[in-house]
């Protein structure tokens, strides 16, 4: 008998207005390798923490997937589809309440290769990954748009989706909607901000959308308490708002941004440079569980980690002073 996986558990509270925060979802997001090619486990380093020049082999990342799943701190994880088939192959999910997940079209603003230079451009629909591939090793998986507020590219952005709602309704995938920020800056009529003219985009996108093919979660940037207190709230019954983590920074910016996050509606994270590049996935995830479910703060929470690496014998990247910096700015207007 296949074991019940966490995720459904939760996301039924959720949307029968039960929510709690014991059912926020976590979701180690190493879907990486769709995006950065050889750089994806990150710079190889030396004895004193300097870069050698070389890059990680992709076992490091997928070692670290292995442990992830094994820990059961989590409660996704999102990898490739080339991983995914690895994964299930080596048995990793068996008897495992962590569900699994595929990143499903890599449009090109997440091609960040080295020597790319893509990034100043709208948005090209891409899927690489086949949905009856898919399939055999996971029933659900990570679809992502970006609006930019100019007729022809979000109608081609929009049709792409639709098509791939039926492609996926007809090859038994559900999915999650990612919805990136620009990298570049969007201009708005009348001088509404982009997180509300992105707030409508999605919400307008969904209206039409039976529930038989909608996402059953958003992952969408933090763009502060207003922007995703007004998502959450908007249609909590079919939109439950998840987080996307972003890049790097300090461990108190990754403990905060959950803490906001959850706060103002959102009841998914989904983090992946924030768990992979921190000195301790696994420990980093338990810190953010202090902060969602015991209400500990980000600055306690901070403490806490170092500590936890201090007991393991892991050297922490930052001075703890300076790992206490909030240095986002969107983490400043709470």
């Amino acid at each position: 008998m296949a074991t019940a996986k966490r995720m459904d558990t939760k996301l039924a509270r959720i949307a029968a207005g039960d929510y709690k925060p014991t059912d926020f979802i976590i979701a180690d997001a190493k879907d990486g390798d769709m995006a950065l090619g050889c750089g994806t486990a990150g710079p190889e380093l030396d004895a004193s923490g300097k870069p050698t020049g070389r890059m990680r082999p992709f076992k490091v990342y997928r070692d670290n997937m292995e442990r992830m799943v094994a820990s059961d701190v989590i409660d996704i994880m999102l990898t490739s589809l080339s991983s995914m088939e690895t994964l299930t192959e080596k048995g990793v999910f068996a008897g495992s309440a962590v569900t699994q997940a595929v990143r499903l079209n890599d449009g090109s603003d997440i091609w960040h290769w080295r020597g790319a230079d893509y990034k100043h451009l709208p948005t090209v629909p891409f899927r690489t990954a086949r949905l009856d591939r898919v399939r055999p090793v996971a029933d659900l998986g990570l679809y992502a748009i970006t609006f930019f507020n100019d007729l022809d590219q979000d109608r081609r952005t929009i049709d792409a989706y639709a098509a791939f709602r039926d492609e996926a309704s007809a090859a038994g995938v559900r999915h999650f909607l990612e919805v990136f920020n620009p990298q570049f800056a969007v201009k708005c009529k009348d001088g509404v901000d982009f997180a509300t003219y992105n707030n409508d985009a999605i919400a307008k996108v969904l209206a039409g959308v039976s529930r038989l093919d909608a996402p059953i979660f958003l992952k969408v940037v933090y763009n502060g308490p207003k922007a995703t207190e007004e998502l959450a709230s908007y249609d909590p019954g079919r939109i439950v708002v998840g987080v996307l983590g972003g890049a790097s920074s300090t461990t108190r910016d990754t403990l905060e941004l959950v803490g906001q996050a959850e706060k103002y509606g959102a009841r998914v994270a989904l983090f992946g440079r924030k768990i992979f590049f921190a000195e301790d996935s696994v420990e980093i995830v338990k810190a953010m569980r202090l902060v969602i479910e015991e209400g500990v703060s980000s600055e306690e929470a901070t403490k806490a980690y170092h500590d936890a690496l201090g007991k393991a014998g892991i050297r922490s990247k930052k001075p703890l002073a300076d790992d206490l910096e909030l240095t986002e700015p969107v983490l400043k207007q709470a």
